[in-house]
Formats: structure tokens, sequence, C-alpha cells
């Protein structure tokens, strides 16, 4: 079985509401919408608080099975990156087991994987 379930953009913006999709999940500056197949993960950061383009930006989050497996997969790799451009995996408060890796670019992508929040 395919460790990828699905690939989700993810932008940042200067005001969450949008009009015409669902909010499945919604948090002080973070929202998942969906709207018939298509999902988008919104950051909200204001004045000083937003990155410009490429500056540790989130650019796409890929939510996996397995968060832990694919670390595994991709150590070695990773080992070659500069000290700080890899963090994770770690379990974050709003239910996720996610891995960060900064990309040549200068964006974050996020790996993410389902927990159970307690």
């Amino acid at each position: 079985m395919s460790n990828f379930i699905q690939v989700t953009p993810f932008m940042q913006v200067d005001d969450l509401e949008r009009e015409g999709f669902e909010t499945r999940f919604r948090a002080t500056n973070y929202a998942y919408v969906h709207r018939e197949t298509a999902g988008f993960r919104i950051l909200e950061q204001t004045g000083t608080d937003g990155a410009p383009l490429g500056n540790r930006r989130f650019a796409y989050y890929i939510d996996v099975r397995d968060v832990d497996r694919l670390y595994a997969e991709l150590k070695p790799k990773l080992d070659t990156l500069p000290k700080g451009d890899v963090y994770g995996p770690v379990d974050q408060s709003y239910g996720q087991r996610e891995l960060l890796v900064l990309a040549p670019d200068g964006n974050l992508l996020a790996f993410g994987q389902a927990i159970n929040a307690d």
C-alpha cells in the first residue's frame, strides 16, 4: 500500500474568511477547507508574521499514512541537508505527526500523519 495519501496546497493569506468552501477544521489562524474534490490548507499571517515568498513559507502539505516510515526512507538524504532544514517527526497539538523539510527554493514541505490528539 502506498504511503502517500494526498497533496494539498498550503496558502498563506491575510484573512481566513473564504466563501464557497466547507471548513473541515479551524484553529486560531489555520483552516482546512474543502469543496467537491479539492482541499486547501490556509494559514493566516499578517504584518511581520507573514513570510515573504520563498522564505520558509508552506507550499504543500503531503498527507502520509506513516510519517516515521517516510522519515526512515529519506534519512540518508535528509542527513546531507544543512542543520536546521529538517524538523521532526514530531507530534503536534492539532492532531498531526509532522516532518518539515526546507526545500532548496526556500519553501517548506510538510509531511503529516493524522494521530489521535488527546
